[in-house]
């Protein structure tokens, strides 16, 4: 910047924050290098904080937001979003998902695998009907990103066991930077041998045998360091809505990005919004990119957006994988086709709470915009193809989780069927006009008088992608 331009900071106007405000500006891995993106911060002064009086006091200060604070000074003036969400969700000292257990009903949030095996057991059919599409193969690896407590694995692989041709030609391989969830995973999955670490890293847990399948299970930091070079399946659960976001503002100066930087003394909160005096290199790189696929009309109507770079980058290295060796990615997220202006939101102990509140002790996640998501696809050119979107009601019901249920019913005590009907109907459930062909006891009713209304769930609001080389069967469900 020149030296002549007076130095100002823009605090984000109200009109835009009072959406946010209304939500609570409510509400997870690390920016690899390449998708890094710095931004000139020489315009953006820092006034001097005016005491009047007693000041309101300060939200506790955690070792996070010391961390954070230490950046910001380091850099000379706020960092952006998307940085922030990263050293929130994986910073390796002070990282949310670095050294607790954050899923369940002791935890922060619930995820469909922890509801019901139910989850599990169909994500496990889907992935038997891909190798059945792929020809059977002696040879196949099943990859899942972020996979949590391992509770979708285990089910899996629990679900699959009776098919020997399927799981003895099975090769496990997670996607997991906490050495916290890597034990957990390997509990879940009743592994066997001994863990390996490095003095420097202490990664934990790298190479095991699940029991009693005996499938060989591999830990790996990032999907670069998984192998490419057999037929893969791919699950994304819950995966791309921790991939930090950029997000963006429409004004008279052009495209400028949303910023974090440190409070002053008289707000509760250590960190606030600001907008940067103009765009950046991230708005004038990402905006155009996003904008510049949409239709015009949408295009045009566009105030604020919203950008994962990273989730696109890795649907595009999804891409490139199936269509080299052959496979399929699965992708569940809540979201939508199309972007948001603003999604990223913050939970605590099941409850929305502020953005900016307590950082590294609530998940940051942003809805997915699964039309970026195919973007990143085809801007791989990759020989591959999307399929969806479709609802989680959907994918579940098409693969028979319904018959599942019936199944399980038939042997269930009454405490152990009230479970089985609660998560069924917490997965396919949505608006309150939906039914679902499971009564009380259990029994499917033909007659829609019979059928009782689906409690507000997950069915809908959580969508399904799926990516296959251009030559591949359509996968089923899609």
């Amino acid at each position: 910047m020149l030296s002549r331009l007076v130095p100002q900071r823009y605090n984000i106007a109200a009109g835009f924050l009072k959406p946010f405000a209304a939500r609570g500006l409510f509400s997870r891995t690390d920016c690899l290098a390449e998708h890094d993106i710095s931004i000139d911060t020489s315009a953006l002064s820092r006034t001097e904080a005016h005491n009047h009086g007693k000041l309101p006091g300060k939200e506790p200060e955690t070792e996070m937001a010391k961390h954070i604070k230490s950046l910001i000074r380091f850099r000379g003036g706020p960092i952006t979003l998307a940085e922030y969400m990263s050293e929130v969700l994986t910073n390796p000292q002070a990282g949310y998902y670095i050294n607790r257990d954050v899923f369940g009903t002791d935890g922060d949030f619930t995820t469909s695998p922890e509801i019901s095996q139910l989850f599990g057991e169909m994500i496990g059919v889907w992935c038997l009907t891909v190798w059945q599409q792929l020809g059977s193969p002696s040879k196949m690896r099943l990859v899942e990103l972020g996979p949590g407590r391992g509770t979708l694995m285990a089910d899996l692989l629990r679900g699959t066991a009776p098919f020997k041709p399927f799981i003895s030609g099975l090769d496990v391989h997670l996607v997991e930077v906490s050495k916290f969830l890597r034990l957990q995973q390997w509990d879940k999955l009743h592994c066997r041998g001994l863990p390996t670490a490095t003095s420097s890293t202490a990664e934990g847990h790298q190479t095991g045998t699940a029991m009693p399948s005996g499938v060989q299970v591999h830990w790996h930091r990032s999907l670069d360091e998984v192998p490419d070079d057999l037929p893969t399946v791919y699950i994304a659960h819950e995966f791309l809505d921790a991939l930090p976001v950029h997000q963006f503002q429409k004004t008279e100066r052009g495209w400028c990005e949303r910023l974090i930087d440190i409070a002053s003394d008289d707000s509760p909160l250590h960190f606030r919004l600001v907008l940067s005096p103009r765009p950046t290199p991230a708005s004038k790189l990402l905006v155009d990119r996003r904008l510049g696929a949409l239709p015009f009309d949408q295009k045009a109507a566009m105030k604020g957006l919203e950008v994962s770079p990273q989730a696109m980058s890795t649907a595009g290295d999804l891409a490139k994988r199936v269509a080299t060796h052959g496979g399929a990615a699965l992708l569940i997220d809540y979201g939508r086709n199309r972007p948001y202006p603003t999604s990223l939101q913050a939970i605590r102990e099941h409850q929305f709470c502020g953005l900016l509140e307590q950082p590294g002790k609530a998940d940051l996640s942003a809805h997915v915009d699964f039309a970026a998501i195919r973007q990143g696809v085809g801007e791989s050119q990759a020989a591959a193809t999307c399929h969806g979107l479709i609802s989680q009601r959907q994918l579940l019901q098409s693969l028979g989780i319904e018959a599942r249920l019936q199944a399980l019913l038939k042997t269930a005590d009454t405490e152990e069927a009230d479970m089985l009907q609660t998560g069924y109907l917490r997965l396919v459930g949505g608006h309150a006009s939906a039914t679902a062909s499971v009564q009380g006891d259990g029994r499917q009713k033909g007659q829609q008088q019979d059928a009782q209304p689906v409690q507000e769930g997950m069915g809908l609001t959580y969508q399904a992608m799926a990516i296959t080389s251009e030559d591949a069967p359509v996968p089923v469900a899609f």
